[in-house]
């Protein structure tokens, strides 16, 4: 059977949808990618042979066949490890460069201002063993991830991955209630909107004195909201206080509240705790600190601002189910870092096929018209 052309027609579209400034062959030189040329001659070609093992859900084995087949080499599945082993930092650059254009294209025009959503997720190994964490970046306005890291074992959320620039809000789950990464997104000249559990920072009156958070929440009626000025004490010591606005809102009752109790019990068991009584008081209510300015973003626009959070959980479980991120076949880490990566530059390129076919992504279209209907302007 005759091999067809190493560079098919489908692969030089999907080649030309990536960033037109990037030399795949630099790249990979670069990184140590294409120390040797044998069989695999260009960065193209090692692009090619690991979207086929990560993007295309291929083994090893049915990875090397397929290289043979398409024309592209004749190798082994042990030197398709080989190549893919130490082609991770160069899949990373890639994925870098994507994402570097797509933050440049996706910039606000006029008085706008960007809301990036910040959130991790597990990727699990052979066995479902966890062994990876990928942070994620995402432009809430665009629908897309801007940016993405990627950290071996458990390692801990936080803003402090991320570079913020003036102006931008950094919106984040509980986990990313830490009083020094607020401080640095202050310090950059960007604000914040994160939800806080009851022991998560230590809110103190203007004076140093301790703010007696259960006190304020027994006086919220179910279903209402109230708003406090609080300041956070970044460290031990009783310095560099910095003032926020702690907006509560409390549940009306019922399943809610419950599930809420019973996700608080489960959780304590997996780490072999007791529930605090405070927790189960808690869990009756929503917290949210935030640097942003009351008359542009009043209590009821910041509750809004803040649900939308649930679309950068949307966007994991399509990546997870849709794209495979739950079946990592790897052991070996750098294999693995390989194969996450070749699944991102998939993701990522078929993210901005999706947003060619509409002016944005078809379920996105009702919470933009939500975030267009808050003031955003700085």
């Amino acid at each position: 059977m005759e091999a067809a052309p190493s560079d098919s027609p489908a692969f030089a579209a999907v080649a030309a949808r990536l960033p037109a400034s990037l030399d795949l062959d630099e790249l990979a030189r670069a990184h140590g990618a294409l120390v040797r040329r044998r069989q695999i001659r260009s960065g193209r070609d090692l692009l090619h042979l690991a979207l086929a093992y990560g993007g295309g859900a291929l083994s090893l084995r049915g990875t090397a066949a397929w290289a043979e087949v398409s024309g592209l080499a004749q190798l082994s599945d042990v030197a398709v490890l080989e190549r893919l082993r130490g082609s991770s930092e160069f899949l990373r650059a890639v994925v870098g460069a994507i994402l570097a254009e797509r933050r440049e294209a996706g910039l606000p025009r006029g008085p706008a201002r960007r809301v990036r959503i910040i959130d991790a997720t597990t990727i699990s190994g052979p066995g479902n063993k966890t062994e990876w964490r990928l942070h994620v970046d995402y432009d809430l306005a665009a629908q897309q991830m801007v940016g993405v890291e990627l950290s071996e074992g458990r390692a801990s959320e936080s803003f402090a991955r991320f570079h913020f620039e003036p102006g931008e809000i950094a919106l984040g789950d509980r986990i990313y209630a830490k009083a020094r990464d607020l401080l640095q997104i202050i310090a950059a000249g960007a604000d914040f909107l994160v939800r806080m559990g009851w022991n998560a920072l230590r809110l103190r009156h203007a004076d140093g004195s301790k703010f007696d958070l259960f006190a304020a929440l027994a006086r919220i009626a179910p279903g209402e909201q109230a708003e406090a000025t609080v300041w956070v004490q970044p460290g031990r010591a009783k310095r560099n206080l910095m003032p926020m606005r702690l907006v509560m809102a409390r549940h009306p009752g019922g399943p809610a509240v419950a599930r809420n109790r019973e996700r608080a019990r489960r959780q304590s068991a997996v780490h072999r705790k007791q529930t605090q009584p405070e927790t189960l008081v808690a869990a009756e209510y929503m917290m949210l600190v935030t640097s942003l300015d009351p008359a542009s973003f009043p209590t009821a626009d910041l509750i809004t601002l803040y649900r939308m959070r649930w679309q950068i959980e949307l966007l994991l479980k399509r990546r997870k189910s849709l794209m495979g991120f739950d079946a990592l076949p790897a052991k070996a880490p750098e294999l693995a870092r390989s194969w996450i990566y070749a699944k991102l530059i998939a993701a990522l390129l078929a993210e901005d096929l999706v947003s060619q076919v509409f002016d944005s992504p078809p379920s996105a279209r009702p919470q933009l018209q939500a975030a267009s209907a808050l003031d955003l302007a700085s």
